[in-house]
């Protein structure tokens, strides 16, 4: 009798520590681990296309402006257009490039950091790096035209 109830608590403690996933479960956190993964591409590349759009407004704010103030005379026959004044492209902002940069250290980070679902931890290192690295390069920015405002003066 002693053996039979000894077998019966043993059998039922192997299979209640049974620590096989749940397939299901599995299944499911994998799908949202590729869904988060697409939010976070999908937010990237908003942001590139804001960029983009940006920069296409600046572009044609400068260029129209350099086509206004490069009008001599009156207009009647004989007037002459100054040469159009040649704009440096401006390139990328501290703050954009701190963002990138903080994204992609942020991802590579939080892959690592992260050992159980990799996806997630890279998409939560993106959007970390990204603000942080963005909120340093926005100082530098500050910095750089306070500098340039005192030059000028």
């Amino acid at each position: 009798m002693k053996q039979l109830i000894f077998t019966l608590a043993t059998t039922v403690v192997l299979f209640a520590c049974n620590n096989k996933p749940n397939p299901e479960v599995a299944a499911e956190k994998e799908k949202q681990a590729v869904i988060d993964s697409m939010t976070a591409v999908n937010e990237k590349q908003r942001i590139i296309d804001s960029m983009k759009t940006v920069n296409k407004v600046h572009e044609h704010h400068a260029s129209s402006a350099a086509q206004n103030d490069g009008v001599v005379g009156g207009g009647g026959e004989g007037t002459t257009a100054a040469p159009a004044a040649t704009t440096k492209k401006k390139g990328w902002s501290h703050t954009a490039k701190g963002a990138v940069v903080g994204a992609g250290a942020g991802a590579i980070t939080g892959a690592i950091v992260n050992k159980n679902d990799r996806v997630k931890g890279a998409a939560i290192g993106t959007l970390i790096g990204a603000g942080t690295g963005a909120g340093i390069g926005a100082i530098v920015d500050h910095k750089k035209k306070k500098q340039a405002a005192a030059a000028n003066q």
